[in-house]
Parts: C-alpha cells; sequence; structure tokens
C-alpha cells in the first residue's frame, strides 16, 4: 500500500478531485495548510503598504491506495494540478504499513 500525499494550489482541488474519482479513488483527505518552496512567497500591496508574505496558501491531500494504482494516482494528479506556472505543488509516495477501517476491523487493502 501507499499512502500519496500532494500539496497542490487551493483553485486547482475541484480539477484533482473529478480526475481522481475517474481513476476509482474512492476516498481522500483534504487540509488546507500554508507552506513555501523556491519561490519563498511574495511580496502584495495593501493600502498602499508593501508587505512580504512568507507562506502561501496550499491544499494538502492524502490518498491510501493499492502499490498497483500508486504510479497512475500520482500521473492523474500531476496532469490535472499543472498550470504551468511556479508554485504548482509537490507530490510524495510514501509507504503504508498498516490501514484499518475502525467500524469494521478489515486492515491493510481491504480498509482503503
Amino acid at each position: 500500500m501507499k499512502l500519496v500525499t500532494a500539496i497542490i494550489k487551493p483553485f486547482k482541488l475541484d480539477d484533482v478531485r473529478e480526475a481522481i474519482s475517474e481513476v476509482g479513488v474512492e476516498g481522500l483527505t483534504v487540509t488546507e495548510v500554508k507552506g513555501f518552496g523556491r519561490q519563498k512567497g511574495h511580496t502584495e500591496l495593501y493600502r498602499g503598504a508593501e508587505y512580504q508574505v512568507d507562506f502561501l496558501p496550499k491544499v494538502k491531500l492524502e490518498i491510501a491506495t493499492s502499490d498497483e494504482n500508486a504510479e497512475r494516482l500520482v500521473e492523474v494528479i500531476a496532469e490535472a494540478a499543472n498550470t504551468g506556472k511556479i508554485g504548482d505543488g509537490k507530490i510524495f509516495v510514501s509507504e503504508l504499513v498498516q490501514a484499518v477501517r475502525i467500524r469494521t476491523g478489515e486492515t491493510d487493502g481491504e480498509a482503503i
């Protein structure tokens, strides 16, 4: 099993959700987060004063999936979240050691 974690721009969430549902993903967790990458934030003008915005709003998606589906899922997320501009985000794939569905007690692949 794999845990796919994607950090994307907030306005791309609906596009990504639609794309991954077409691949057969049945569940995901979405968290509103803030952060920065290489761009290190940006400068904005507010009421005539310039100020530095260090942390940009992002959305973090976490999706548990089978080993077989992980690569396709990454491709679909990358395609749907891509704007071609700086700050599009990152996708991380890590091993998922165990999963348990609390209601039924199912484990691992059955719990996903």
